[in-house]
């Protein structure tokens, strides 16, 4: 989708399975089941959806998905299912090396993944020409998470960037190319960011751990994951309503079959039209 002389692309890197009721956080199975089945182990499936954006003449990437980088155990846990992230650039004849900027909007597993790499029994940038963009905060708490959230993280996804000195660390939000503005939105972690893209009079907006599908719309339909649900709570409202007055596109980072779509307002309830994007 072109928004003036920006242009993005949505690409799956893969699937993987989490608990239903972790993603759903106080809703009860009877009511989200009927959004999203789950299994016999209770989980459900989600994308994990970055976007490839063209700015400024750079490539940039938003998120990583989960990589490959797994032992038989985890893989039977999270269920992952690929093709994964370097794959589906292979399918726009991008290569690794083509990559200027990488962005996490947070660095649970799922989001950055595959910004590493294990070459030759050592784990590399896997996009090595890149600067990787996080919040300065969100790293921190990352290298040493608390006993509630640490097996969200694993530091072979983003430690060696940092030796490398590959990782820009920011405080706050930032335009780093044009039209492509990131927006520190804090309450699923404390310093989690959204990705604004804005150009030719038109605007789309990733909403990451936000709002990770379109069945978390309902204001209290709030991840179990999440550390500071209040301010999801306050932050949902906020950003919801900036997308759907402005008439944004709505980029959805795990849902499986709406990626993209406006949000409307029908009977006191927020709802998404889907938008086709590539």
């Amino acid at each position: 989708m072109k928004l003036g002389n920006l242009e993005f692309h949505i690409l799956n890197a893969g699937y993987v399975w989490l608990d239903g009721g972790a993603m759903f956080g106080v809703i009860p199975k009877t009511l989200w089941e009927r959004q999203i089945p789950s299994d016999a182990r209770n989980r459900i499936r989600l994308a994990m959806n970055c976007l490839l954006i063209s700015a400024g003449g750079k490539r940039i990437l938003v998120e990583t998905g989960a990589g490959d980088k797994w032992t038989a155990k985890l893989k039977d846990i999270y269920g992952f299912e690929g093709p994964f992230l370097v794959e589906r650039l292979r399918e726009y004849r991008v290569h690794p090396e083509q990559i200027d900027i990488v962005i996490n909007t947070h660095l649970h597993f799922d989001h950055c993944g595959g910004n590493t790499t294990v070459e030759k029994g050592k784990v590399v940038a896997t996009f090595p020409n890149a600067r990787y963009a996080v919040q300065k905060g969100d790293f921190e708490h990352a290298m040493s998470p608390t006993e509630r959230d640490r097996a969200s993280y694993f530091s072979e996804n983003y430690a060696p960037l940092e030796t490398a000195r590959k990782l820009s660390l920011l405080e706050g939000d930032r335009c780093i190319a044009p039209g492509v503005e990131l927006i520190r939105v804090p309450g699923h972690t404390k310093d989690m960011q959204c990705v604004k893209l804005t150009g030719g009079g038109k605007t789309a907006f990733f909403f990451a751990d936000l709002i990770p599908t379109t069945a978390h719309l309902p204001l209290a339909w709030i991840m179990a994951f999440d550390l500071y649900p209040l301010t999801t709570l306050e932050n949902k409202r906020k950003w919801i309503g900036e997308v759907a007055k402005g008439e944004w596109l709505a980029l959805f980072g795990h849902d499986v079959s709406t990626t993209a779509g406006y949000v409307r307002e029908k009977e006191g309830k927020w709802i998404v039209e889907p938008e086709k994007v590539e």
